[in-house]
């Protein structure tokens, strides 16, 4: 599975359901009274589920540095989504965002969250092949599309898993009885905070290309298409802060994620 650090988390998931929640009304959360977040990471999607539960909502995630952000929030479980700490049916709702994605097996994984619970089992997974960018430099739409092609086809595991999920439910046993789409969006425009300067700094450098070239060398890519693809890439970034000097720099990313809820078979 990979990893991911704190700033990553808070980066990608920044502002993920304060638009809406609309999406997460059939995990029926005003009625439960023990919730396990899987992967948890550093909490994002824990404070939202402790807002709306009136029971106790529980982290759990391998990371114990991410757990530390967590705990801030709600009480944390060090543990692996494919071996849980918990006895069965401890929890009457075991959600997980963004998660499946990144495990080889995920119905081995919804197996394992319909162990510990006695009602629902919920997933909240992106379909990262259908990112849509618009942005004001003419270029980066294009390349970000080239970029994400190139590392989609070099990934092991499914990280367009999206509304997909329903196949890994049902053959985890479970009733699959409803998936909803939320579209994450996140904007750049001025005036712009330090989390956008750094992203930017960062596609002007090629740091972030570079953090995904051996994933990316794993598909169709050759090293000169990759040398190519990261030198447009570098003067994008430098148009990006050009622009973001003019403020005429604006970009706006949609994230497709699909929740799917399923209910474990001893409570059909």
């Amino acid at each position: 599975m990979r990893e991911f650090s704190e700033a990553y988390l808070e980066r990608t998931r920044e502002g993920m359901w304060d638009d809406s929640r609309q999406a997460l009304e059939p995990l029926a959360l005003d009625s439960r009274e023990r919730v396990l977040d899987v992967g948890c990471g550093t909490g994002e999607l824990s404070r939202v589920l402790a807002a709306e539960c009136p029971g106790e909502v529980v982290g759990c995630d391998a990371d114990t540095d991410l757990l530390e952000f967590a705990g801030e929030h709600v009480p944390v479980v060090a543990g692996d989504a494919l071996r849980l700490p918990f006895a069965d049916d401890s929890f009457d709702l075991v959600v997980c965002q963004a998660l499946l994605i990144n495990l080889p097996d995920p119905e081995a994984a919804i197996r394992e969250f319909a162990r510990v619970s006695s009602d629902l089992v919920a997933a909240v997974e992106p379909d990262n092949g259908a990112v849509a960018v618009d942005s004001s430099v003419a270029s980066e739409e294009r390349l970000e599309d080239q970029a994400r092609r190139a590392y989609l086809e070099g990934v092991g595991t499914d990280v367009t898993l999206g509304a997909d999920a329903r196949e890994a439910f049902t053959e985890a046993g479970l009733e699959v009885l409803e998936t909803r789409q939320y579209d994450h969006e996140r904007t750049i425009e001025p005036p712009y905070g330090e989390a956008a300067l750094t992203i930017a700094q960062r596609k002007a450098t090629g740091a972030g290309l570079a953090d995904d070239r051996e994933t990316m060398l794993e598909g169709d890519l050759t090293n000169e298409e990759y040398d190519a693809l990261r030198s447009e890439w570098r003067s994008m970034g430098r148009d990006v802060i050009e622009q973001m000097e003019e403020r005429t720099y604006r970009r706006r990313e949609a994230i497709p994620f699909f929740v799917t809820v399923g209910r474990v078979a001893e409570a059909q």
